[in-house]
């Protein structure tokens, strides 16, 4: 019989070992923290320099080993520093799909000690701009699709420089980032910026339900404790099952597909970062897509793929599946988005050798805050597991008093993963953090053994495909269409997405005839990126229900919506 988790944990955790804990105080508050975390992401650049000629990235037929992927880092930060007047501080926004020159950007910003600010790239022109104007920042990199759409507002932006990361047709005032990576020497250093672990790193947006998003500014501390985050919920899944953990340099090189976008705290913090420290390799794709996913998987003997859950039903669902040789794959992870028991059972029916995994975790918390893997994940396929030992979680009643195990109320996490706070808004930082607890707005029950499960989220937010879409953002442009008199935007249940945006509008009595679903639908699909636009609008002439505050029934909107 396996030890129980908290025996496993206080091994794992004993001192003199890999996931040792420790105290420090940050800002002000004494907080549990990995003992050796890398001090600082230049710290994790400097570790990947181990993994020499191994390849780092794979993007269609393009390869780059560890070591090219330093010295193009490496160079591009000293033109950052010495030739473009970076410094510390600074923000340095990426808007692109994820190209590897995503991840040359990123770690060139990080080691020159600027902010990276990372834009969602499904953003509209208008969205871009609010995230570039309130961040602040003096360079953006994007890549050409991203450039033609602010194209309309560069004189607006503020910005130093725009560089272009495959330009087909960049403009006499962009640079081209290719030609800045082509001109660096094969043996360029890193130049020497003095970064502390409580320094800021990250600037990432995540949707506020003022109708703007917030941007949480995380620390190298944050993302670098994510690191031995990462490594202990394997060892301790590992353990759980009855498996030694797989650590150590003599291990073989994992081989992931990176299904996820950068700009999220999964994509960078987990996956681009924890694959740059262990010598992952990633394999990236133009655009999702499950067919392309499985002649990957398939290709490049991929040990590892997952995302967000829609993403593996679509693989399961795929009508190639069984034409496939997947024997290479071992694990199975995902989070982001609700997950249905169902899918654990579908995915150990069709990888018997994989483990499947599903992690918890928020902007705010640098992604990892508790996961759930293995023979665990099998037995509790409801909940999201337990926490890593550095993070404190607790459900709280309303006035914020600890309720007992079993009892459903809202989920705070404290510990060294949870950001700063929101740039800029110290109101919105106020409302969220209280002691160096973040309010998480997700509704959840902890049970006797410390398994967290997610029961319903407290904030009015429709999670698609593991992208945050706040209620009140659509309907805000729905009360901007003249003939719309009262609107009410909810997620509607999806097998493969998790959920929908959907939403009920009542229209003005004598509204015009063209007033229809599709017209809604464009109406904000010209203001809002397309992920947040309603896949159904029903209309009516009658008032919306309300309860005796005035709030409108969403529960049993949703009711009449999936009846």
């Amino acid at each position: 019989m396996p030890q129980s988790v908290a025996d496993v944990t206080a091994t794992l955790t004993a001192p003199g070992g890999l996931f040792e804990i420790e105290e420090h105080v940050i800002r002000g508050i004494r907080t549990r923290v990995w003992k050796h975390a890398p001090a600082s992401l230049r710290s994790v650049l400097d570790l990947s320099r181990a993994h020499g000629d191994k390849i780092f990235l794979v993007y269609e037929d393009e390869r780059i080993s560890f070591a090219e992927h330093f010295t193009r880092v490496a160079h591009l930060s000293r033109v950052l520093i010495d030739e473009w007047g970076v410094k510390k501080g600074d923000r340095i926004a990426i808007a692109m799909r994820n190209f590897p020159e995503w991840s040359i950007a990123f770690w060139a910003a990080t080691t020159a000690g600027a902010i990276v600010v990372p834009l969602n790239a499904w953003w509209t022109g208008e969205e871009l701009q609010y995230g570039l104007s309130d961040s602040g920042a003096r360079i953006l990199f994007c890549d050409q699709e991203r450039a033609e759409r602010l194209q309309p507002r560069r004189a607006a932006l503020g910005l130093d420089r725009v560089v272009v990361a495959r330009a087909a047709c960049a403009t006499p005032h962009d640079t081209r980032l290719d030609e800045i990576i082509a001109s660096g020497p094969p043996d360029a250093t890193l130049p020497d910026v003095d970064i502390q672990p409580d320094d800021d790193a990250t600037i990432f947006y995540t949707s506020g339900t003022t109708g703007h998003p917030k941007g949480a500014l995380g620390t190298h501390r944050n993302i670098c404790g994510n690191l031995l985050s990462l490594a202990f919920a394997v060892a301790r899944g590992a353990a759980r099952s009855g498996e030694a953990p797989p650590l150590g340099a003599d291990r073989p090189q994992n081989a992931l597909l990176l299904s996820v976008p950068f700009f999220h705290a999964t994509g960078c913090h987990s996956i681009l970062v924890g694959n740059l420290a262990v010598g992952g390799k990633l394999v990236m794709m133009h655009k999702w897509d499950p067919e392309r996913a499985l002649e990957l998987i398939e290709r490049e003997r991929l040990t590892g793929f997952g995302g967000v859950p829609a993403m593996v039903w679509q693989v399961l669902e795929s009508p190639s599946f069984s034409q496939r040789d997947l024997s290479s794959v071992r694990t199975v992870s995902y989070g982001g988005a609700p997950a249905a028991p169902e899918l654990v059972r579908r995915i150990t029916e069709a990888f018997p050798a994989a483990s499947p995994g599903n992690g918890y975790g928020l902007t705010e918390t640098s992604s990892v805050t508790t996961f759930n893997s293995g023979a665990d994940y099998i037995r509790k396929p409801d909940t999201v597991g337990v926490p890593v030992p550095v993070c404190e979680v607790k459900v709280v009643d309303p006035e914020g008093q600890t309720l007992p195990p079993g009892e459903v109320g809202e989920l705070w996490i404290k510990g060294p993963n949870v950001v700063k706070g929101y740039w800029n808004k110290p109101e919105a930082t106020a409302e969220s953090f209280t002691d160096g607890w973040l309010h998480s707005g997700d509704l959840a029950r902890i049970d006797d053994e410390g398994f967290v499960a997610i029961v319903d989220r407290a904030k009015d937010m429709v999670i698609r495909g593991g992208e945050n879409v706040y209620c009140v953002e659509v309907e805000s442009v729905l009360y901007d269409h003249p003939e719309v008199m009262d609107a009410a935007v909810l997620g509607l249940p999806d097998k493969v997405l998790g959920e929908e945006v959907a939403a009920v509008v009542q229209v003005r009595e004598d509204a015009d005839a063209g007033v229809t679903a599709e017209a809604l639908r464009a109406h904000v699909a010209s203001r809002l990126a397309a992920f947040k636009v309603p896949v159904r609008i029903d209309i009516r002439h009658d008032p919306l229900p309300r309860n005796a505050n005035g709030k409108i029934l969403k529960k049993q909107l949703k009711e009449e919506m999936t009846a």
